[in-house]
């Protein structure tokens, strides 16, 4: 599995870059797009035409004209079949785009891929196009280069793309917003070694109870079952895209006992982890 590291091109160090499906196919002559890797920056991109397909995260997800994907940090993922896409696609830090309030959207859970209504296209296309305006700007003449300017328009963009129901606010979520981002932050840096929401109480500084509510509200499942599936999809990865035996991975996962990781992973997938492997690799293997 191959790490990706954000490297915008030479004078394009805004925290944002936009690129095509057609410029992908040109810089990767060699097809490793088709390969897992594993990026650390965002990837947010737009069909604006053609057919195709990718994985992320074990699922996949076909493309057409008004597929929105969202490949997040961390996030296994191939492009394995877009030689007939065109459209957007914009590559972005951590940390660049604004806070959007509480969306689904933001957690590693959420699906890598929706698709837009009709009339939202062009209305997508349209912020995607002004993106890459003004970042071409910045790139020819740095002295008008702004990068609040792109933080903005690239908001503007993900707001009009998210789905409805990823940016209509339900009862609770301002009081509960803030609670589930730092319980979130507190699990992405600590799940190999805490596995019980106990263990994020103090670091948080929020009871068990408010941690549960605030995560349901977000994301619409309990604080245990967040955690449980963050172990849960990064035991995948490792078995998947690894060559560690599953006691290694149960090490690296925070598990003492393989015993209990094997315990933990079949309640989760209804497999043991070696069972699992063999049949993800039958899978993917192609044809």
């Amino acid at each position: 599995m191959r790490q990706l590291h954000y490297l915008p091109a030479l004078g394009a160090a805004y925290g944002v870059e936009v690129l095509s499906f057609a410029r992908l196919r040109e810089m990767d002559g060699a097809g490793a797009r088709t390969r897992p890797q594993r990026p650390d920056f965002h990837v947010l991109a737009l069909v604006a035409s053609g057919r195709g397909s990718h994985v992320a995260d074990f699922e996949t997800y076909l493309l057409r004209a008004g597929s929105v994907a969202w490949i997040r940090p961390g996030m296994v993922h191939r492009w394995s079949d877009v030689n007939g896409v065109d459209g957007p696609l914009i590559l972005f830090r951590p940390g660049f785009l604004p806070d959007l309030g509480p969306t689904p959207a933001w957690d590693l859970s959420a699906p890598a891929t929706w698709h837009l209504d009709h009339p939202l296209r062009p209305l997508a296309l349209l912020a995607a196009d002004h993106l890459r305006d003004e970042h071409d700007l910045a790139v020819r003449e740095p002295r008008l280069a702004s990068p609040a300017l792109l933080s903005h328009l690239l908001a503007a963009l993900v707001l009009r793309v998210l789905p409805a129901e990823a940016t209509t606010p339900t009862a609770g979520d301002g009081r509960y917003h803030d609670v589930f981002l730092r319980y979130r932050a507190a699990v992405e840096e600590h799940f190999t070694e805490w596995h019980q929401v106990a263990d994020y109480t103090r670091v948080t500084g929020y009871d068990r109870r408010t941690l549960t509510r605030a995560t349901r509200a977000a994301v619409g499942v309990g604080a245990k079952e967040f955690l449980d599936q963050r172990t849960l999809l990064e035991a995948k990865r490792l078995l998947a895209h690894t060559d560690l035996p599953v006691g290694r991975c149960a090490q690296r996962l925070g598990f003492r006992d393989a015993a209990n990781f094997t315990t933990f992973f079949q309640r989760g997938t209804g497999q043991p982890p070696s069972t699992w492997r063999t049949a993800d690799a039958r899978a993917t293997r192609p044809s």
